[in-house]
């Protein structure tokens, strides 16, 4: 296996490219370009660049033919969409706190669907996750529509995990990446198109191409990334989003967090590592 350090630093770079590719999104839905489209053009622009790169031959046909790899490019697509909406009102590090629902979905439903063994250690950790996600979210005390697309985004993303996991053993992992891509460009053309600006600025297409790029350069590491490396090792440095989204948004937005959204942050951080050293253990 690839040493700890290494796996970190790729993970670090994966999840800024991937924060990275969201900033440049919510910039041009402050400028007033819908996030609906924004999102079409990340899948359809990622599908173009990344194609080449797959490797995919014929043989990989059946795979269009099971109705998981469709869920999969959905439920990828409903997140992508909700996030980029979450990001048009709130800010970022909040945005990323709410969406850290997911792991705790993901948790859920695969001892549901899978079973997959509960632990009480780890019950504890999400638990403790969870308590963290309603410091950012402040559900009933503020809470914003803004928030609640960020939820969403989250209970999207578990759901295409346990999807990922249950499809994972039949297909390459470039395939499922390209075909994430490539469907969910097909099934979100319609709606994309029909938000689409009347004219386009050059910094606008600049920041599409960004956004675009970001997302899947940064999920092409996390592919290539989990061909040597086991997801128990890799889920919990998928926490390492909040530090790029707090910094994206200081540096580009001036957004602080207020006290809460830090305390929960950091709780939300904190048992992210301490998930890893349980699964190191």
């Amino acid at each position: 296996m690839i040493p700890l350090w290494r796996v970190g630093t790729i993970m670090l770079v994966s999840m800024t490219l991937i924060v990275g590719g969201d900033t440049a999104a919510k910039v041009l839905s402050q400028d007033g370009i819908s996030p609906i489209f924004v999102a079409w053009t990340r899948f359809a622009l990622a599908t173009v660049v990344l194609l080449p790169f797959m490797g995919i031959t014929r043989s990989d046909a059946p795979a269009l033919r099971d109705g998981r790899v469709w869920l999969r490019a959905l439920l990828i697509m409903g997140g992508i969409c909700c996030i980029l909406t979450a990001l048009r009102t709130e800010p970022i590090a909040n945005t990323f706190g709410a969406f850290f629902i997911g792991p705790i979905v993901a948790y859920v439903l695969s001892a549901v669907v899978l079973k997959e063994r509960i632990t009480a250690a780890r019950s504890l950790l999400l638990g403790l996750s969870f308590m963290g996600v309603l410091m950012v979210v402040k559900p009933g005390f503020g809470a914003t529509l803004g928030m609640g697309f960020a939820v969403l985004a989250g209970v999207f993303h578990g759901s295409y995990v346990v999807t990922t996991r249950s499809i994972a053993p039949l297909y390459r992992p470039r395939l499922l990446l390209i075909s994430q891509l490539t469907l969910g460009g097909i099934m979100l053309a319609p709606f994309g198109l029909a938000a689409r600006p009347d004219a386009l600025t050059l910094a606008a297409v600049i920041l599409i191409i960004i956004s675009a790029l970001g997302s899947a350069f940064g999920n092409l590491l996390l592919v290539q990334l989990s061909r040597t490396t086991p997801s128990s090792v890799i889920a919990p440095l998928i926490y390492t989003q909040l530090l790029s989204a707090t910094v994206f948004g200081l540096l580009v937005f001036a957004e602080w967090p207020d006290g809460l959204t830090i305390l929960g942050l950091f709780v939300i951080f904190i048992t992210g590592l301490a998930s890893l050293a349980l699964s190191r253990r």
